[in-house]
């Protein structure tokens, strides 16, 4: 049983790492990788499309200073992402972001759909785990009642400590997930700002921080 189990544990976490490898390429396949979590819609100027052909090198890429973008001319599509380094200062979350961005160019602007994605290992984990608490605390609260848990004033308390105690977790998760999710998304959008502004040739405006002294 014990290596049965370490087997299978062995075998997740190699899922796992071999999901996140694989999201974080930058190949045209590699791109509509993940889960599909957001949908923006902007438009950017015609001659975008001739400055960041101008910009990229021969692969197609443009390293930002956040991050870097790879763009298919025959596909119309850039894949933006990101910096991520293994040993970082920044605090890294289990749900990186990144982005595919559709470009559709008609004759006044060039029409630009943003599909943000996580990892699917991250989206089924995560799915996973909130089946878990919320099920496991419904199903639990059932069983207790129909075993006759609340037919007392100290039962009644019981339960209702135990159904504080899930939802409690339940909603620790939700605002995990929420903040995890703003974290990430202000780092692909700093990212997709300095795409924006190296086709545009704008500088990006970088806030200043206040300190003491």
């Amino acid at each position: 049983m014990m290596l049965a189990g370490l087997f299978a544990g062995t075998l997740l976490l190699g899922l796992i790492l071999g999901d996140w490898l694989y999201f974080v390429r930058l190949t045209p396949d590699a791109g509509r990788y993940g889960c599909g979590i957001a949908r923006t819609v902007d438009r950017l100027s015609l001659e975008s499309l001739t400055r960041l052909e101008a910009r990229v090198d021969g692969d197609g890429a443009l390293t930002l200073p956040h991050g870097i973008a790879r763009y298919y001319p025959t596909l119309r599509q850039i894949t933006l992402r990101p910096q991520y380094h293994l040993f970082s200062m920044g605090f890294r979350t289990a749900w990186p972001l990144k982005a595919l961005i559709h470009l559709a160019p008609d004759e006044q602007a060039v029409h630009a759909v943003c599909i943000k994605r996580i990892p699917w290992s991250s989206a089924i984990i995560t799915l996973v785990w909130f089946l878990l608490v919320g099920m496991g605390t419904a199903a639990f609260m059932i069983i207790y009642g129909t075993q006759g848990g609340f037919n007392s004033l100290s039962g009644v308390l019981m339960g209702a400590g135990i159904l504080a105690i899930g939802l409690l977790v339940f909603a620790f998760g939700v605002v995990t997930v929420i903040l995890s999710y703003r974290l990430e998304n202000s780092r692909l959008v700093q990212v997709y700002e300095e795409l924006k502004a190296a086709v545009d040739e704008t500088p990006v405006k970088i806030p200043a921080r206040s300190g003491s002294g």
